[in-house]
This record gives structure tokens, C-alpha cells and sequence, in this order.
């Protein structure tokens, strides 16, 4: 019988860490209204701190590429899973709204950042030559199926036991995944002897190339002076802005809002988890085999649509669960094609920075939209005008995506000339 290679070992104990850093940081739409209720903090308040999280979330993720070549994958890992467990258990004990952006927003936020999509690219880059794109869009999908996995769970101890019990049961689960990354995680292949998954020749070993912040930097100044960049950085705000931010913090209170169950509401976003890992291990598959461009302007075109459709299906109690499909499928499909687009542009060795900068911007786009809504719901008393204001982004998203790579050659040369020399 042939042995399982290790790289798919790997693979799996970083769909764990990603997988429960996504539940993590599906919670807040879980515990916004009772946290409203307990401790009596506004919507805009709270919406407030989760904004500081996102951001925090997204602009650790250049930083988080840089540190996993310089301490190593599985240290970064182990340390982001031990930091959101002690920062989770310390908030359940918070009492005033200081405390939650201390605790959710700066904490978790540095803690969910180390745990992100970035750490995949890493992985990928490191550990599999053949069907980068299949695992790429598997471990992007592993936030769709933590909120398949945990949010029911999240919602029905909530009602039954209270928040603090919900966040009880994430920090656990962050905490178990320690002892599973420090046993089974390594480095490169080859640190067991291997080859990367696909491959016929041993590539370089992992560079370690200086202080992981000037690195971040210094990559992020050479990757700005390329049109590339800016087009994927702005594509990708729009996405951080109509899903974590929007519909991922929001939708269970715009649910609540129009008389409907919170566990009903949690299972709406469950599905769309359920949706979204077929959706997003499939854009992977294209990935491989089709244009990026076109695929990023079908997905962002489609979420315009779905989001313009709604305030309706909220409004009349009729089309949720064909929302939750149809978003769903299309909820992250823009990873692979967007982390396929950017080593195209500046290449293997500054992918994975340059592509953590562009995730900085989708998470800069989340938080804008995570407080934005907070503040329309807040002195509108609906959540209309956000989802309308979101579909027509995802429109003008879908449009600047046809742009990027237009009439340029490979940068690689230009963006990275001492490892060309």
C-alpha cells in the first residue's frame, strides 16, 4: 500500500487551524444582539470593535508570511491558536466596551490574522507542486466549513446557556489544535526527506531573508509600483467588504431584526458554509484550468446580483435559502483565482507577502463595511441601504477584475532583483 505523502498531513492540520480560526471569527454575528441585551453596548459600539478586528486580521496577514519564514509554519501556527484561546476565555469575563476591543478587537484580531488564508499560500507554496489551485481553494474553504461546523452550535448555546458559553466553546477548540500543529506540522518537505507534492526535482529550501517586518514592508514598496497590485488590492476590498464584513457580521441581526430565530438564521449562514466549500474547492479546480480574470468577474457579478436581491428575501420571509445557496457557492471563490493572479505577477518567492498585503485590503474593506452597516442600522433601523451600496461595488468589482495583467509581461525580473542576480 503507497503511504499518504506528508504534505497532505500538513494540509490537513492547517485545514484545522483555518477552520476553527474561521469560527472564531464567525462569533460575533452570533453574540452582537445578546451582547446588546447582557451588557447594553450599541449596535455601533459593537460593530465597532469587530471592525478593529478585521483590520487587525487583514493587516497581519503580510506580517504572518514574513514570521512563518523566519520562526517557521508550525510556531506561527501554534502561537496564533494559543493566543485566541487565552484572549476568547479572558472575554467572557469583559464588562466593559473597552475590554471587547481590547480583547476582540486587538487580541483576536493579531491572533485570527496569523491564523489566515495567508498561512494556505504559504503551505501551498511550500509543500505542493501539482494541484495548487485543488488545495489552495480546499483550505480558503475551510472558513466556509467552520461556520458550517460551528455556528448551529454557537447559536443554540447562546440561546440555551448564554454568549459566554459560545465563546467558551471556540477558545477549546483553538486550544485543542495546538498539540495536533506541534505533532504533525514541519517546515518543508524537506525536513522529512520528501519532495513537494508533484514534484520530480527538490526545489530551494525556505528562505529566512531578515527581519520579518522590513521584509513585509520592503515587499509591499516594490509590489506598489505595479498596476497589478492595486487592481487586486482593490477587487479584493470590495470582497472582504461584501462578506466578512457585511453579510458575515450582519446578516443574523438583519435576520432578527425581521422576526427571524437566531438558530434559524445561524443555519442560513451554516448552509452558505456548505455551499461555499463545494463553491470554493471547485474555483480552485478552474483555477487551474481557467482564465482568472473571467472567473473573478463571474463570481463578483453574481454576489452584485445576489446582494441587490436581499433586503427583498429578508422583507418578505420568501428566498432566504436560495440566497444562502446561491451566496454560498460564490461566498470566497475569489481566493484561489486572486492568489493564482498574484504569483502570476510577482512570482512564487513574493506571493505569498505580496498576496497577505492584498488580504490587508480585504480586511480593510470588512471592517469599513462591518462598521458602516453597524452605523446605518443604527440611524436608518434597517440594514437596506448596505446590502444595496455592497451589490453595486461587487458590479464595479467584477469590471476592474477583467483589467488585472492586462498588457504587461511578467514583473519578476523587475519586483525581485536580488534573487535574480
Amino acid at each position: 500500500m503507497r503511504r499518504l505523502h506528508h504534505g497532505w498531513y500538513v494540509f490537513g492540520a492547517t485545514f484545522g487551524v483555518l477552520l476553527v480560526a474561521a469560527a472564531i471569527r464567525a462569533t460575533p454575528g452570533v453574540v452582537i444582539v445578546p451582547l446588546e441585551h447582557d451588557l447594553g453596548w450599541s449596535r455601533a459600539t459593537i460593530s465597532g470593535a469587530i471592525g478593529v478586528n478585521l483590520l487587525l486580521y487583514g493587516l497581519m496577514g503580510p506580517f504572518t508570511a514574513a514570521i512563518a519564514e523566519r520562526i517557521g509554519l508550525r510556531r506561527t501556527m501554534a502561537v496564533a491558536m494559543t493566543l485566541l484561546a487565552g484572549a476568547l476565555l479572558l472575554a467572557t469575563e469583559m464588562r466593559a466596551a473597552w475590554q471587547l476591543v481590547v480583547l476582540w478587537g486587538v487580541l483576536v484580531g493579531v491572533g485570527s490574522g496569523m491564523a489566515a488564508t495567508v498561512l494556505g499560500a504559504v503551505v501551498v507554496a511550500r509543500w505542493f507542486h501539482a494541484r495548487r489551485g485543488l488545495v489552495m481553494g480546499a483550505l480558503t474553504a475551510s472558513t466556509a466549513t467552520g461556520q458550517l461546523l460551528f455556528l448551529p452550535l454557537l447559536a443554540h448555546l447562546t440561546e440555551a446557556e448564554g454568549w459566554r458559553w459560545a465563546v467558551r466553546a471556540v477558545a477549546v477548540a483553538a486550544l485543542a489544535m495546538v498539540p495536533l500543529v506541534l505533532a504533525v506540522v514541519r517546515e518543508s518537505p524537506a525536513a522529512v526527506g520528501l519532495l513537494p507534492v508533484g514534484a520530480t526535482e527538490a526545489p530551494p529550501p525556505p528562505s529566512r531573508r531578515g527581519n520579518p517586518a522590513v521584509l513585509a514592508v520592503t515587499t509591499l514598496g516594490r509590489a506598489m509600483r505595479h498596476r497589478d497590485f492595486w487592481l487586486l488590492a482593490a477587487t479584493f476590498f470590495v470582497c472582504g467588504a461584501s462578506t466578512n464584513g457585511l453579510v458575515g457580521t450582519h446578516l443574523i441581526p438583519a435576520c432578527l431584526d425581521h422576526g427571524i430565530p437566531e438558530v434559524r438564521a445561524a443555519s442560513l449562514l451554516a448552509t452558505m458554509g456548505l455551499f461555499d466549500l463545494v463553491g470554493t474547492t471547485a474555483s480552485g479546480w478552474l483555477t487551474d484550468r481557467w482564465d482568472s480574470r473571467r472567473l473573478l468577474f463571474t463570481y463578483y457579478a453574481l454576489r452584485g446580483l445576489s446582494l441587490v436581491f436581499l433586503p427583498g428575501a429578508l422583507h418578505h420571509g420568501d428566498g432566504l435559502g436560495l440566497f444562502s445557496v446561491f451566496y454560498g457557492l460564490d461566498w470566497i471563490a475569489t481566493v484561489p483565482p486572486t492568489v493564482r493572479l498574484a504569483t502570476d505577477a510577482f512570482g512564487k518567492d513574493d506571493a505569498p507577502i505580496v498576496y497577505g498585503w492584498v488580504f490587508a485590503s480585504h480586511q480593510v474593506g470588512a471592517a469599513l463595511a462591518a462598521l458602516g452597516a453597524g452605523l446605518v442600522r443604527t440611524e436608518l433601523g434597517d440594514y437596506r441601504l448596505a446590502f444595496l451600496a455592497s451589490g453595486a461595488i461587487c458590479m464595479a468589482a467584477a469590471l476592474l477584475a477583467l483589467a488585472i495583467g492586462r498588457g504587461r509581461a511578467r514583473p519578476e525580473v523587475e519586483l525581485s532583483p536580488a534573487r535574480t542576480a
